[in-house]
């Protein structure tokens, strides 16, 4: 899922601590980067990528993805983003995979060190789990994993009612799905750059990294 790099248009709480432009380029890089990872799995056969865009058109879109080399692309439409990833999974179900059941990677495009390892480690533990998460340093997920008999089951409705801005939203959404008898696993836990203080989170985990 992936928002139209526009000047001002994206990454908003980021570009006001560091500039328009700057926060044009991050959203850019980064953005460049997911579909880049994606790309190589797609081609080695581990996965097949959708583009679900925001902030353009339908015509735009299509030249975007073509673009990018991706040759399926969908709209996310309005509404929360639960109600948008409930939408996706609607769309490559009926549409764009013509009823065939499949597992499903929701990902957004704010991870820089995304890289294929974690791809595959998720494609791994979808198949035998019914729901994985990829938890984020804010409270939220930097992935959900859906597996083909969820998706047939149409369990999505946890991801609706939530208020998506909160530091509680991955603990909110097991909370709501407590109550059915899920088996549920994890990815690691990664930084969304959204404002500066992630960036200043993943540069300095950067570095503990690289020097300890």
């Amino acid at each position: 899922m992936a928002k139209w790099p526009a000047y001002g248009r994206g990454k908003t709480r980021l570009s006001k601590d560091i500039g328009k432009e700057s926060a044009l380029n991050i959203q850019k890089h980064i953005l460049n980067h997911t579909i880049s990872v994606s790309k190589f799995l797609e081609k080695k056969g581990y996965l097949d990528i959708t583009l679900a865009t925001n902030g353009i058109g339908f015509k735009t879109s299509e030249r975007w993805s073509k673009q990018l080399g991706i040759s399926k692309f969908s709209m996310q439409g309005g509404g929360t983003l639960g109600e948008k990833m409930r939408r996706q999974i609607l769309i490559n179900s009926r549409l764009l995979l013509n009823g065939k059941k499949r597992d499903y990677l929701i990902i957004g495009t704010d991870l820089p060190d995304l890289c294929h390892l974690d791809l595959l480690e998720a494609i791994s533990k979808v198949r035998k789990n019914d729901i994985i998460f990829g938890p984020s340093e804010d409270g939220g997920y930097w992935l959900i994993g859906l597996s083909k008999e969820i998706v047939s089951r149409n369990i999505i409705s946890p991801f609706i009612n939530l208020k998506w801005s909160r530091r509680d939203v991955l603990q909110k959404t097991l909370d709501n799905l407590s109550t059915q008898n899920l088996k549920i696993d994890f990815l690691s836990c990664k930084v969304d750059i959204d404002t500066i203080e992630d960036l200043e989170t993943r540069t300095k985990s950067f570095h503990n990294y690289s020097y300890s």
